[in-house]
């Protein structure tokens, strides 16, 4: 009897390719074709026949579904799009990396030049030293001593000079990669199939794991100079945050704003910091509860605030637009009870570095003295805390880098970062570093540790600043 037979309709094929099972992009099966039970597959070629998928075997699973087993072609030889589509995301994985050396060059060229100058400041100390110590009687037997005493203390950085150098040369060498790779890539999207894309996939990789390696030796140090500032933007009250999440891969810029220190709830995200400057805002959130102060952070994708008259830290997921944790800091000032020495309920601040999350306040215990708390991003659970003796009514802002705190002795024109306390040494050490207060009333400054920058609000303007650390560089030799 003569039927007439419909054409089946297309579905993508459930590929199983040397035992694993791939949905293909370019490869259709019809649905099953009852003729004599047989599953009937149709692959679509893309290139010419002995390039593309061939039929090996095909049948019905148990809900009637078409699986085919396939030939597939080696990945080398694939289509010319899937070929552009691979390159295209080394390119991108490539400048990305190329940012990241540019902006890991910028750091070390500034402290590498203020390394050359303590060189040289130990080489004349050398030449001095040798001068004079073969005439002692030419000088007071204590002035010999300090001078002594002072060559001795600069002895041990002369291995760290030499790495610097090192550094600097393997950053040099990164930057000469980056431009080879790049040509390559850029010359491959014009002629495909010209390389081996396994072979350059390794090169990138290879490339990508020395950088950050590198990024992350050279991290941590010492505060030892503050520069800048650079005003990004000029908007909002005279008082608020903004921020960036140092945790979020180097490719996203997005950048979130909180005008005022009370009786607000709404932030503002920008996709990036052009975009900021530009005012072109992506997406605003209204929390559940106001914050207090202008002492935000954002950490791996979620905001911690202090909630407004109370002592409890808030946790907000950007991503699920909720708060995930809450808890409170038990006897931690608040509401102007233990603010920095503008006031503006700044009791509670919560900053980050390359060592996670931390909680700054007072405590009636502590004698008003600050606190530094370490605290788990998940839970908001107290990890360790160290008491310092240091008034939080007479800092005027801190920030925490590589564990060590940092307090500014005011708010005002002639600020300057006077006292540090090690949380891994437990010892605090009384400092002189200046920096630019160009606007006159800081309201707010955080570090952040991706960017090696301080973020400030500045009377109403948003300001960057520069930092230049000091890395001891362990050696081998050094237990």
């Amino acid at each position: 009897t003569a039927s007439t037979e419909k054409t089946p309709a297309v579905h993508p094929c459930r590929l199983s390719v040397m035992g694993a099972e791939l949905w293909g992009q370019r490869s259709y099966c019809t649905t099953p074709h009852l003729c004599g039970q047989r599953c009937v597959c149709v692959v679509v070629q893309t290139v010419g026949p002995q390039e593309g998928w061939q039929v090996y075997s095909s049948a019905q699973d148990a809900d009637g579904r078409c699986v085919c087993t396939v030939v597939a072609p080696e990945q080398s030889l694939c289509s010319r799009d899937a070929k552009g589509r691979q390159l295209r995301q080394l390119l991108e994985k490539v400048q990305n990396m190329s940012q990241s050396i540019e902006v890991l060059n910028l750091r070390t060229q500034r402290d590498f030049q203020y390394i050359m100058r303590m060189e040289n400041q130990i080489k004349g100390l050398r030449s001095k030293f040798r001068q004079v110590e073969s005439d002692r009687r030419t000088l007071v037997n204590k002035n010999f001593q300090e001078l002594k005493g002072k060559m001795a203390s600069l002895q041990p950085l002369i291995p760290v000079l030499e790495q610097y150098k090192t550094d600097t040369r393997l950053i040099s060498q990164f930057r000469e990669e980056i431009r080879n790779l790049s040509a390559v890539l850029t010359g491959l999207q014009e002629e495909l199939g010209a390389y081996d894309y396994e072979e350059l996939q390794l090169q990138v990789l290879n490339l990508e794991t020395r950088l950050h390696a590198c990024m992350n030796k050279l991290t941590c140090g010492k505060l030892m100079k503050i520069s800048g500032p650079l005003t990004v933007k000029t908007s909002g009250t005279r008082f608020g945050a903004w921020m960036t999440d140092p945790q979020e891969p180097l490719q996203k810029q997005r950048v979130w704003y909180m005008d005022s220190y009370t009786n607000n709830r709404i932030v503002k995200e920008f996709k990036s910091l052009s975009d900021f400057v530009a005012g072109v805002e992506s997406r605003t959130y209204n929390l559940p509860f106001k914050w207090a102060g202008t002492n935000h952070v954002v950490f791996n994708g979620s905001l911690y605030y202090n909630k407004m008259q109370s002592n409890i830290v808030v946790r907000y997921s950007f991503e699920w637009g909720r708060v995930v944790t809450q808890r409170a800091l038990e006897s931690a000032g608040f509401h102007n009870v233990y603010p920095y020495t503008w006031g503006g309920f700044s009791d509670i601040d919560l900053m980050s570095d390359e060592l996670g999350l931390w909680a700054v306040y007072a405590t009636n215990q502590n004698a008003g003295n600050i606190v530094i708390s370490q605290l788990n991003p998940e839970t908001l659970q107290i990890l360790k805390t160290w008491n310092t003796e240091y008034s939080k009514r007479n800092a005027g802002e801190s920030f925490m880098i590589c564990g060590t705190l940092y307090i500014t002795n005011s708010h005002l024109t002639g600020a300057k970062v006077y006292y540090a306390y090690s949380t891994r040494t437990s010892t605090y050490e009384y400092m002189d570093i200046p920096f630019h207060n160009q606007y006159f009333h800081l309201s707010m400054l955080d570090y952040n540790s991706r960017e090696r920058a301080l973020y400030g609000w500045n009377n109403g303007h948003q300001v960057l600043f520069n930092v230049t650390l000091f890395h001891v560089i362990r050696t081998q030799d050094e237990s």
